[in-house]
């Protein structure tokens, strides 16, 4: 775990293939998810994440699990596993944009690629509306911020033929802020975005 950059206090070693295999034995339980992630435990909040009912999520929630972000796969599996299907989630995603802590600012863009990839009714204004505030978080040089950054784009730019333009068109502005992650990121995300895969599939 940790050559992986995982966090391995307070880890059992339990696999997320088997985490899954008992959420569905478990099936949803928001009570339940509470106590797990107040256990402490790397695997057990992992799971509070996936058994979680976000019907009942609160933003009050959302906000304290997001302090205890330790490791960047406990970032995205509650963004990518819950977060994004409960209420304020968007507004979880521009608050947290502005914030230091390296998971907390990861969880943002992390939580608007989810938005980009799986949410069939995002729409375009709102993946829009992620664009400048990715732009300005482009010169982040710390690693699990630059590249949730750069998911969250080529997220956007993937989504369709307009998006990708603007995806596109925001990659250009990034590189020319001429900073080391700006670079990487816009570099990156264009390699892709301009690809004939991606103009094909668009």
């Amino acid at each position: 775990m940790a050559r992986f950059g995982v966090n391995p206090d307070n880890a059992l070693g339990i696999s997320v293939v088997k985490l899954r295999t008992i959420a569905k034995e478990t099936g949803r339980d928001h009570h339940l998810a509470l106590e797990l992630w107040a256990s402490g435990i790397h695997e057990a909040r992992i799971l509070a994440t996936i058994i979680d009912d976000p019907k009942l999520v609160t933003r009050e929630q959302m906000q304290s699990w997001v302090e205890d972000f330790d490791s960047w796969d406990l970032c995205d599996q509650a963004c990518m596993n819950l977060f994004w299907r409960a209420e304020g989630g968007v507004e979880m995603a521009f608050a947290w944009a502005e914030r230091e802590e390296e998971f907390v600012k990861r969880a943002a863009f992390a939580l608007m690629a989810r938005y980009a990839t799986k949410r069939a009714k995002s729409s375009d204004g709102l993946l829009e509306s992620f664009l400048p505030v990715i732009e300005e978080a482009s010169d982040d040089d710390r690693n699990f911020v630059r590249k949730a950054v750069n998911w969250a784009l080529r997220g956007i730019g993937k989504r369709n033929a307009h998006l990708n333009e603007l995806a596109i068109a925001t990659a250009e502005r990034i590189r020319a802020r001429d900073t080391k992650s700006a670079r990487w990121i816009a570099n990156d995300a264009l390699r892709e975005l301009t690809s004939a895969k991606a103009k094909a599939r668009l």
